[in-house]
């Protein structure tokens, strides 16, 4: 079992971005996180499909795939989303998944139900139609030093949440930003563009 209760450490929860969070590159994004520590953080946006990027051609091009007009590719597969994963290292894949009691793909825990793979396992077992039910693939990464989400919390940048299935794993990639929001209870159109403190 996963141990979240720290309050320090975030990990297994969402980070929304404020109206005023400064960052073109972060606007309206949710970020799972996947790791926090003294050291610092990373995660990955769920609501920012790369629309010019097919899953399949990922897979064809890590040769997981056969190439030919007459393959049939399975239907999990062409209905897998890839995502902007973030800013830092944008060549570099992850998947995010449902926990499986069967195997665990080479990845490593999130939370009680949620793994992160970066490992080739994973995608083969997809390529295979053998993979987790429920999963995303993402380019890149956001990545945070010691203290620097600390401080980005502090000034309002972001506003946490706790992560849902249905946000991480759904395509309905629009409503993620509102629908993270209203499970604290906020309508994003009450939300000022100015960060600050109260």
């Amino acid at each position: 079992m996963i141990d979240n209760a720290d309050p320090l450490f975030l990990r297994g929860r969402l980070l929304v971005a404020s109206p005023g969070i400064g960052d073109e590159r972060f606007s309206r994004s949710v970020i799972y996180l996947c790791a926090h520590s003294v050291e610092g953080a990373m995660g990955l946006i769920v609501n920012k499909p790369a629309d010019d990027i097919k899953f399949s051609d990922l897979l064809t091009q890590l040769n997981l795939l056969p190439k030919g007009e007459d393959i049939q590719i399975p239907q999990s597969i062409n209905m897998m989303s890839v995502l902007r994963g973030g800013p830092v290292e944008t060549s570099r894949g992850f998947v995010l998944h449902a926990a499986d009691a069967k195997r665990d793909y080479g990845s490593v825990a999130v939370s009680d139900d949620v793994r992160l793979s970066a490992s080739i396992e994973i995608l083969q077992a997809i390529a295979r139609g053998e993979g987790p039910e429920d999963a995303v693939f993402a380019l890149g990464y956001a990545g945070w030093s010691a203290g620097q989400l600390e401080t980005e919390l502090q000034d309002n940048g972001w506003i946490l949440c706790p992560a849902r299935h249905d946000i991480l794993f759904d395509r309905d990639h629009e409503t993620k930003y509102a629908r993270a929001l209203s499970l604290i209870g906020v309508d994003p159109a009450m939300l000022s563009s100015v960060a600050g403190h109260a």
